[in-house]
């Protein structure tokens, strides 16, 4: 059944999203087409149009090929298909990390050429100083620290982060940082339940776990994992809901033995000759 609350029936905002915090768990999913937008919008707090969508839907390695091209391409057909879902669009690598002035340019045309509620960029804190330029221009940011696909080549690869004492005090300073530079959420990724929970508790801004445990003020997971479309691919945080993956290819098996023996199309499938006037 469709989500019901007080915000049925208009887009939840930013501010929206921060009230939330130790009161209501957000639910966010990603979407990166019109199709799963409309499936997902009535069930969801946030969209996230993730550039996670260059290993998803166009095979790359990582995410560091990924545009703003891209994002904007994807990120409307998202806002353009939902109603009800903020969504939030990531800023891709290379895009933001230059000066806050880049990070504006390309945020602004984000929001402007998108519709989309937020942006979410990578980083703690030093980032903080971009995402105060941006907040005080007009632009909702999303944080997003711990495990950041888009750093892999500095971190050592897609590795949980915060698992020692030293790390966890470094992602919750990341944490407050951007929290108290304007971000209203921040994406916590890949560490352990207690290094999840520190950060949760320190930051004014809704913590929002993927692979953070439970203690976190919402959870999010890539769409395609939860339905089985990934794969093999599993991280051990994911929790398959379906396995379309074996779904998908049982129908085009069916499909294809069809085709093959003649079966179909059959006569209902056809269209009939009009009788000539």
């Amino acid at each position: 059944m469709p989500k019901t609350n007080s915000n049925q029936g208009k887009r939840l905002t930013p501010t929206d999203i921060r009230k939330q915090k130790g009161k209501e768990p957000i639910v966010m999913l990603t979407a990166y087409t019109a199709a799963m937008a409309r499936a997902l919008d009535s069930h969801v707090d946030l969209l996230l149009v993730g550039d996670s969508l260059g290993m998803v839907l166009y095979g790359y390695d990582n995410t560091l090929k990924v545009t703003v091209e891209m994002m904007i391409r994807h990120g409307s057909a998202v806002v353009r298909a939902s109603r009800h879902a903020g969504v939030v669009v990531d800023l891709p690598f290379g895009s933001y990390q230059e000066s806050p002035q880049v990070a504006y340019r390309n945020a602004a045309m984000i929001l402007a050429k998108t519709g989309c509620s937020a942006v979410k960029l990578e980083g703690g804190q030093e980032m903080a100083e971009t995402v105060s330029f941006l907040v005080q221009r007009g632009v909702p940011v999303m944080g997003h620290i711990g495990l950041t696909p888009q750093h892999i080549n500095t971190i050592g690869g897609f590795r949980a982060q915060g698992r020692t004492a030293s790390e966890a005090e470094k992602l919750k300073t990341d944490a407050i940082a951007i929290s108290d530079a304007g971000a209203f959420a921040i994406v916590a990724e890949a560490m352990p339940m207690e290094t999840g929970a520190a950060v949760t508790k320190a930051a004014s801004a809704s913590i929002i776990g993927i692979g953070a445990g439970e203690r976190c003020d919402g959870q999010i997971l890539v769409t395609h994992d939860i339905l089985g479309l990934a794969g093999s691919f599993k991280p051990k945080f994911v929790k398959r809901y379906i396995d379309l993956d074996a779904q998908i290819s049982a129908a085009a098996e069916d499909f294809s033995k069809d085709v093959r023996s003649r079966k179909f199309p059959s006569k209902i499938h056809n269209y009939q000759l009009k009788n000539s006037e």
